[in-house]
């Protein structure tokens, strides 16, 4: 039994440039007080911009880096970004069953990448169909705008979270990719619901989507209900990224080394 912090099992592919994927989903998590057990999902060729290759990770070895986990480390929570094909979403949905049989309300927070922001490949199987796999097992779901379209449609946030609460229990459709002054994130479930309004920053950023994802499952792995939880994630993501720094020229670095603390 964890006596610790609270671990929260992360299945992910890794980033080179130490912006987005697992990197950043080890800082964020282990930034709001929990501890992440990273599981690679897929190798990736890729800077500060552009992703430039992938090479997906054997499923065997993914069921393998899981399961040495499972067997000794109490699972708080569970996230997911890149899975890379459908072997992997396959091992890694046998893998949740196994969870759910111990702990059934386990939170999962599945961020369902489909593509770079640049809009470079990160699977070889249609990421779609990945997510598909995966979502009846989503505690939440927090696709972006592009990605909200892709599996649902061109709908209004509405009726997209309609579609994919019938599959999952909470949706977070978040704004970042509309235009306006604010980004406007809608949380949706079965019983409740809310908007959230952050300022706009400027410029780009590597890993948001990781950064935020990452936040809410350590939050929820620590216990908090679904809207605490999301309301402390966005602060912190938000913190993050107004602190953002330049390693190269285009996306800059969420500074994700602060508290959930500094964030309020």
């Amino acid at each position: 039994m964890n006596a610790g912090r609270p671990a929260v099992l992360v299945f992910a592919g890794a980033d080179p440039s130490g912006g987005a994927g697992i990197q950043a989903d080890v800082q964020a998590i282990a930034a709001l007080g929990a501890h992440p057990l990273s599981v690679i999902t897929v190798l990736t060729v890729q800077d500060n911009d552009r992703v430039y290759g992938i090479h997906p990770v054997d499923a065997d070895l993914v069921r393998r880096q899981a399961q040495a986990l499972i067997d000794k480390i109490d699972i708080a929570a569970v996230k997911i970004g890149i899975v890379g094909t459908r072997p992997n979403a396959e091992a890694i949905a046998d893998l949740l069953q196994v969870l759910r049989q111990r702990r059934p309300a386990l939170p999962v927070v599945l961020d369902p990448v489909l593509a770079s922001g640049h809009g470079d490949a990160l699977a070889a199987d249609s990421p779609a169909q990945l997510v598909s796999t995966l979502l009846p097992f989503a505690t939440i779901v927090t696709p972006n705008l592009p990605e909200a379209a892709a599996l649902c449609g061109e709908l209004a946030p509405e009726r997209q979270a309609a579609a994919l609460l019938g599959q999952c229990a909470h949706v977070l459709i978040k704004g970042g990719h509309a235009d306006g002054d604010d980004v406007v994130n809608r949380w949706f479930s079965a019983h409740a619901g809310r908007t959230w309004r952050w300022p706009r920053l400027p410029g780009s950023f590597h890993g948001s989507g990781c950064t935020l994802a990452s936040a809410l499952a350590a939050r929820l792995a620590a216990g908090a209900p679904m809207e605490a939880a999301l309301d402390q994630a966005q602060a912190y993501c938000h913190r993050a990224l107004a602190s953002a720094y330049a390693v190269a020229d285009g996306q800059r670095m969420p500074h994700r080394n602060i508290t959930l603390g500094d964030s309020a």
